[in-house]
């Protein structure tokens, strides 16, 4: 298994197969959802098994229905299991969130309550998971749009006790801290101040947009968007404590060319590459 670098990635989209693997770009590595390869051939793999060959590979799963009340699907983790094996990635990650109840399958990543019953359920499950595969996950911080009257632990406390607990490591959105921020009336950079440094392996930026039918202005987690300026500041904010890490530009919605695309993981990189600069000079 090689490292997952600390530097720009992108997801990978098979329309951007050709740019990617016959122009091998200079990015640092790549991501992909794991449900889109569980299948037992065929050219989706073949091109799976090529960008491996080229790039260092994250798994970034939105399916396994981590934070829900139910057992996990064993033909899920099975099917996780076997793309492991193969692929070897260096990293695999999943959202807190649910997405099914009683063997109904809904293609969304629902809100998890934030009780000490859905952290013990969430450690739990984590726990699952990481020994069925063999390694360390990383989770998702969530995003949010209306808060839920059940919550009883703060988003930051949970996420950190889940990661504490289990052993595994937490995957910042920044542009999810951003949203639910400002869908929830807290202040991001509070919250990003007090993310655990040796917690995070992995940075996701995205762009998001307002919701055009609410009067509340809410902010909905696009993923069809540039980076926004508020976000790269956060960013900016978090790295600039913690240190660079490998940092991921989602753009899944109204994909752009993949020069688009290239060109925000230069900017990230811009960004990480400041702040190994800022660790190099001498102080005086």
């Amino acid at each position: 298994m090689t490292d997952l670098p600390a530097r720009a990635g992108v997801g990978f989209k098979a329309e951007h197969a050709k740019d990617i693997l016959d122009g091998a770009p200079a990015v640092g590595w790549f991501e992909i959802h794991p449900e889109n390869y569980m299948v037992a051939g065929g050219p989706r793999l073949a091109m799976l098994d090529a960008l491996c060959r080229q790039y260092p590979v994250s798994m970034h799963g939105v399916g396994m229905s981590l934070g829900g009340e139910g057992p996990l699907d064993q033909r899920h983790l099975a099917d996780l299991k076997r793309l492991v094996d193969r692929v070897d990635p260096a990293m695999v990650s999943e959202h807190i969130a649910w997405s099914s109840h009683e063997g109904l399958y809904m293609a969304d990543l629902l809100p998890t309550p934030m009780t000490q019953t859905s952290l013990d359920h969430l450690v739990a499950a984590i726990d699952t998971v990481q020994s069925y595969i063999g390694r360390r996950i990383l989770i998702e911080n969530p995003t949010s749009y209306l808060p839920l009257p059940q919550n009883s632990i703060p988003e930051r406390d949970f996420i950190t006790q889940a990661a504490r607990r289990s052993g595994c490591g937490l995957l910042i959105d920044v542009n999810n801290i951003y949203i639910s921020a400002h869908n929830l009336d807290f202040d991001p950079a509070t919250f990003i101040d007090g993310i655990p440094g040796d917690l995070v392996g992995e940075i996701h930026l995205a762009g998001h947009e307002q919701d055009a039918n609410d009067q509340d202005s809410i902010l909905i987690d696009t993923h069809s968007r540039p980076v926004a300026d508020p976000v790269w500041a956060l960013f900016d904010r978090l790295i600039s404590r913690i240190g660079p890490k490998p940092t991921l530009i989602e753009w899944d919605n109204d994909v752009p060319a993949w020069s688009v695309l290239q060109h925000e993981a230069a900017l990230a990189e811009q960004h990480l590459d400041a702040v190994r600069s800022d660790a190099l000079e001498p102080v005086s």
